[in-house]
């Protein structure tokens, strides 16, 4: 076995004549790519937060998942920004408090059609928040939510300023008649 080693090692000896040693012996490797990173994404977040902490939002802009929301096809969206800032001149109002479902129902649609035939352009329906319930949940305002949406002469509706009632009423944009 010994005599194999050394044939081997005068083979390499030989196989080795005219090669120059390297002076490095470190192999540079290609550098690994980062991770994927959404770089946009993470300065959108931090440009939103940094806009809410300075004050300049908008609260009409914010939805906190009690509010009521709709607006029909065709109705433009700065219109819309304007109900739920409170721009329009609210001129008539529904109290819906202490009314029963059936009540409440025939309630509202006769209230919109009397809006309608005096050309009130915005009105408030007070739903309440439910808190007089015996479920404490909002029965009314639930319906009201269904029977706005169903209503021809509604094109928006959504829940009012704090000031006129915030998620217990909303402010009714109604479809001028036509004539």
């Amino acid at each position: 076995m010994n005599k194999g080693k050394t044939d081997d090692s005068a083979l390499f000896k030989e196989a080795m004549i005219g090669v120059k040693p390297l002076k490095c012996d470190k192999v540079l490797l290609a550098k690994p790519r980062p991770d994927a990173f959404p770089k946009q994404r993470h300065l959108d977040e931090a440009s939103v937060c940094e806009d809410m902490l300075s004050g300049l939002y908008d609260s009409a802009e914010l939805e906190t998942g009690e509010e009521l929301l709709f607006v029909r096809s065709g109705v433009q969206r700065s219109v819309f920004v304007k109900l739920r800032r409170g721009y329009f001149s609210v001129t008539a109002e529904l109290d819906m408090h202490g009314m029963i479902v059936r009540v409440a129902r025939v309630e509202v649609a006769r209230f919109l059609r009397e809006c309608q035939n005096r050309d009130v352009r915005c009105a408030r329906i007070v739903h309440g928040k439910g808190y007089g319930s015996w479920q404490k949940q909002p029965v009314l305002k639930v319906q009201l939510n269904k029977w706005l949406r169903q209503r021809d002469e509604v094109l928006a509706f959504c829940s009012a300023r704090p000031v006129d009632g915030g998620t217990g009423a909303v402010y009714v944009l109604i479809k001028r008649r036509k004539k």
